[in-house]
Order: C-alpha cells, then sequence, then structure tokens
C-alpha cells in the first residue's frame, strides 16, 4: 500500500474559533477529495488545474465536517503506548486484546489461552526475553494466519487473466503491503494483530495492483468494486495499530 501523491506546504483556514491546518496534493484527477487522517491531519487532493482559492473555500465549507472528523478520532487518544513486555500489559492478535501472564518454565514458549497469552520464560525473565518469545510466536501466527487470509481474499478477487502472486513475509517500515513488478505479494508480519478484515483489506488492496499499477481513478473504482466498505477497513486498520 503505497501512495504515489507528493504533499504541498501546510495551508489554513480560519472557522469561528479554529484554524483549520491541511495539505493540498496535486493529482491526476477531476474532482477535488478532501479526507481526515486517524492522527486528525487533513489531505486535501485536488486536480492538478484547480485554483487555488478554489480550493481555500472548499475547505471552509467544509470546515466544520473536518473538526467533526477530528474530534471523532481524538475520543481515540491516546495512542497505545510502547510495549514495555511486562506482566498485564495488553497485546494485540486479529484485532482483540489479551493480557500477559509471565510464567516459570524449563523451556521459553508462548501460549494463547483464553484471554491470555501465557508466556514460558525458560529462566529468563527480562522484557528482552519476553518480546523474542512473543515476536517468534507472531512470526509463526503471521505466515499462517496470513496465508489464509490471502486464499480467502484471491478466490474472491475476479482474477480472469492474471497471475497468482506469491505470498512472503517482510519488515516495512512504513507499509502494511507491497506487490513487485515481479508478481510478489509482500506482506507485514505485524499485521496479524489486526482484525481480519483489516487484514483482507490490505491483501485486496494489493491484488488491486495487478490490474491497476498506480492509484489513479481506475484503481480506486477496481478497489471499490471488489471491496465497497475498503474506507471503513482502512480507518480501522489505522485506529487499530495506531
Amino acid at each position: 500500500m503505497t501512495s504515489s501523491a507528493t504533499a504541498a506546504p501546510t495551508h489554513s483556514v480560519h472557522y469561528g474559533s479554529a484554524d483549520v491546518q491541511f495539505d493540498i496534493v496535486r493529482v491526476d484527477r477531476a474532482t477535488l477529495e478532501i479526507a481526515v487522517m486517524p492522527d486528525g491531519a487533513v489531505v486535501v487532493k485536488a486536480p492538478r488545474d484547480a485554483r487555488e482559492d478554489d480550493v481555500l473555500a472548499r475547505v471552509a465549507r467544509r470546515a466544520r465536517w473536518i473538526l467533526g472528523q477530528q474530534r471523532y478520532f481524538a475520543q481515540f487518544e491516546p495512542r497505545t503506548p510502547p510495549r514495555r513486555y511486562v506482566g498485564g500489559e495488553t497485546h494485540l492478535y486479529l484485532g482483540r486484546q489479551y493480557r500477559l501472564a509471565l510464567e516459570e518454565g524449563q523451556v521459553g514458549g508462548v501460549r494463547l489461552v483464553g484471554g491470555w497469552f501465557r508466556v514460558s520464560l525458560g529462566g529468563d525473565s527480562s522484557p528482552q526475553r519476553v518480546r523474542s518469545l512473543l515476536d517468534g510466536w507472531y512470526q509463526d501466527k503471521a505466515r499462517r494466519r496470513l496465508a489464509e487470509r490471502f486464499e480467502v481474499c484471491w478466490q474472491a478477487f475476479p482474477k480472469t487473466g492474471l497471475k497468482r502472486p506469491t505470498m512472503r513475509l517482510r519488515r516495512m517500515r512504513t507499509h502494511w503491503g507491497s506487490l513487485s513488478a515481479g508478481g510478489t505479494l509482500s506482506l507485514r508480519p505485524d499485521l496479524v494483530r489486526a482484525p481480519r478484515e483489516c487484514i483482507d483489506y490490505v491483501i485486496m488492496h494489493e491484488l488491486c495492483h495487478l490490474v491497476e499499477p498506480d492509484h489513479g481513478p481506475g484503481f480506486r473504482r477496481l478497489l471499490e468494486r471488489v471491496l465497497p466498505d475498503w474506507e471503513r477497513r482502512k480507518h480501522r486498520l489505522e485506529l487499530t495499530l495506531a
């Protein structure tokens, strides 16, 4: 999941006692789109030939809605704090929260029991050891669960004449998934922490690139056809794994 647009310097409009800050992104499209991100940032995608005064006027007319969206996302603050890997701390798996229970044991390992990650320490109770064991568990689950979701999505995708991609796990800092020119679907292992519907969104997004390599109007039409509620899923992904 990548974006080819480049943000312009920040702009603002005044509404009541508030200043609405936003970036203008010039793209190849016929209409203007205003998007409020889960962190409250506002991005305005405008046609390349749109007059700046017209863009500012449109944002001003939508300022009340923008501020409402920012208040909506603000209710989910604070974001998940950095993990410390200590007993009682919560961690995600497939969109659900589970608590850590640290236990003595001869061999290190992780079991998911009820609402708990039961971590057998194997003699080392340091946070680094807990993190290493949990990361290994997530990697194993990601290998299986993401492959299962890929199978489901591939069966539902209109794939006439398309070559089935090869799926692999790859650690990426800024993307949840990517599709190479050679047909390799890369998914970030951390995605296994998200709800299944969000995992499916990432996979379907990338499968659409088999037909539409960039994020132009054709790509958006295809994504909306195969996954009509993709925007809701995208927002849930961003909120869950923020």
